[in-house]
């Protein structure tokens, strides 16, 4: 496997992952081929995040001070081809907390605990009403930093 950029030590960085969502392969998210089209690995990423924000609190929460999260980036890299009905944990983690952002980085196994996606992205709350950034509050970063 290629070195993926934004992983430093790949064995301690799948270490750090504890939360995840089973994924069940659809027969629409393949592609001619037989596996699982470029795109599908985004809406499984967004699944992951939005369940992964509920399970901490910070979904839709009083903590965000009216501002919404927005994805700023999103990267995936394909390490290995998944198929129609497989099975796929994929996980979530929070990598980098900023002022007004933080990173999330993904990971995807399939039934034998093989790695078949990576990923990340930059998450950025902003004032609805003005589309600017925000500074996270500060008991935002603490459920962060928990999580």
């Amino acid at each position: 496997m290629s070195k993926v950029s934004y992983i430093d030590n790949m064995e301690e960085w799948r270490s750090e992952f504890s939360f995840f969502i089973p994924i069940r392969i659809r027969f629409s998210e393949t592609d001619m081929f037989g596996h699982v089209n470029n795109v599908s690995p985004f809406i499984y990423f967004e699944e992951a995040r939005i369940e992964f924000l509920k399970s901490v609190g910070l979904f839709g929460s009083d903590h965000d001070n009216g501002a919404m999260p927005i994805v700023a980036d999103l990267q995936c890299d394909y390490h290995k081809q998944i198929y129609f009905n497989e099975d796929l944990h994929l996980y979530v983690k929070v990598d980098h907390i900023g002022n007004t952002s933080f990173d999330v980085h993904y990971m995807g196994l399939n039934g034998e605990q093989e790695l078949c996606l990576t990923g990340r992205g930059r998450m950025v709350y902003i004032k609805p009403d003005t589309g600017r950034p925000v500074p996270l509050s500060d008991s935002m970063k603490e459920i962060l930093m928990k999580a």
